[in-house]
């Protein structure tokens, strides 16, 4: 059992705070303003502390306190440091108005409470708390609506933290430190950011979010501040090469979107299909909206003395079946596998029986000149 006393306290100070010979013990010790006390053994503090009314900083960290020593008699207190004690509980921080930074990590703490008064504090380190078994750290309301106005650093690493939505009123964080906790939702972690617009740095590894796909990279997307994610800086290269390639693929993710609603409405052309539907026919290739044939590949000459003929086709080359002559060549020579992809006839009405009623309409097309041209057999 080690109790803090006034030689411990005389031994604590720096080189260059150092007791003079003639100079009393109530002098000296006002006029300390840092106190080195770390891993000292120390399990109590009792009121000698309070003669120092100058210190701006204490270093207690790992010793055995059980509890927060009472330090209302130095309100000038703005740097504590508590690590690695046995704290089980927030408290006796009412006085310190001044403090700016508290770390009070390597403790027993459940609940993050006491701190109500502390509109100062810039910097929280409350990481790696020994929880009880199944147990996650807790923020006390009153306590967060206080930090919202000031906190800038906020370390709860290694708390079995599952969420983290109630610290989006910290609006002013500049560093925010979560590794080793139970994180799995990008999503919250994204209206996080959203609210975080003065965030430069940011930890989370060793937590489930950081095996989905691309996590650092939906990250620095997701952030136009962050430079430092999990150690590692990110550079404005990286940043904007990341930014391209999200633009790139929502405006091919638009497009093939846009593509399908129009496809669903039938405002878009479907590419040609091969004709099934009339075994007798001869075969081509059939073109959206309609019964026409591409024959490619018919020179326009030709074209146009088949067409200058066609109006001279006998009335019996309406029956299925029938050759009759066109121009020079007849319609089984236009059939041949020299002229079958340039000519094609469809049938639109048909008797009961299934007999033809009349002809179909031929297409032509001229692939050199780009037209095509209907010839209607009657």
């Amino acid at each position: 059992m080690v109790r803090l006393t006034i030689d411990l306290i005389a031994r604590g100070t720096s080189g260059y705070t150092k007791k003079k010979r003639d100079e009393s013990m109530e002098h000296f010790l006002k006029k300390i303003t840092h106190l080195y006390l770390e891993d000292r053994g120390i399990d109590e503090v009792g009121d000698d502390l309070s003669l120092c009314r100058n210190l701006t900083v204490l270093y207690l960290y790992d010793n055995k306190l059980a509890k927060v020593p009472n330090l209302s008699q130095n309100a000038n207190l703005t740097h504590l440091y508590l690590q690695n004690n046995e704290v089980s509980k927030m408290e006796c921080f009412a006085n310190l108005r001044r403090l700016t930074k508290l770390y009070i990590g390597g403790n027993a703490i459940t609940v993050v409470e006491g701190i109500e008064r502390l509109e100062m504090l810039q910097e929280l380190h409350i990481e790696n708390q020994r929880l009880p078994s199944g147990e996650k750290l807790l923020f006390d309301p009153r306590s967060l609506a206080v930090l919202s106005r000031s906190l800038q650093v906020l370390n709860v690493s290694g708390n079995n933290l599952d969420t983290i939505r109630e610290l989006q009123c910290l609006t002013g964080l500049t560093q925010f430190m979560a590794n080793d906790n139970q994180l799995r939702d990008l999503k919250e972690i994204a209206h996080l950011l959203e609210t975080w617009r003065r965030l430069w740095r940011l930890e989370l590894a060793d937590n489930p979010i950081c095996h989905k796909p691309k996590y650092k990279d939906r990250i620095i997307i997701m952030s136009n501040t962050i430079e430092v994610l999990d150690g590692k800086e990110i550079t404005d290269t990286s940043r904007q090469f990341l930014r391209n390639w999200a633009a790139s693929k929502l405006k091919k993710k638009e497009g093939l979107s846009r593509g399908s609603t129009l496809i669903s409405n039938g405002e878009t052309e479907l590419p040609p299909v091969r004709d099934h539907r009339n075994r007798n026919d001869v075969p081509g290739f059939m073109m959206p909206g309609g019964a026409s044939y591409i024959m490619p590949g018919l020179p326009k000459k030709q074209f146009e003395d088949i067409l200058a003929r066609s109006s001279s086709l006998p009335n019996s080359a309406n029956k299925l079946g029938r050759e009759e002559t066109l121009g020079s060549k007849a319609h089984s020579d236009l059939s041949t596998t020299k002229y079958i992809s340039r000519f094609s006839t469809s049938i639109y009405d048909r008797t009961p029986s299934g007999a033809p009623k009349r002809a179909a309409v031929i297409h032509v097309t001229d692939l050199g000149a780009g037209d095509s041209i209907p010839i209607q057999l009657r």
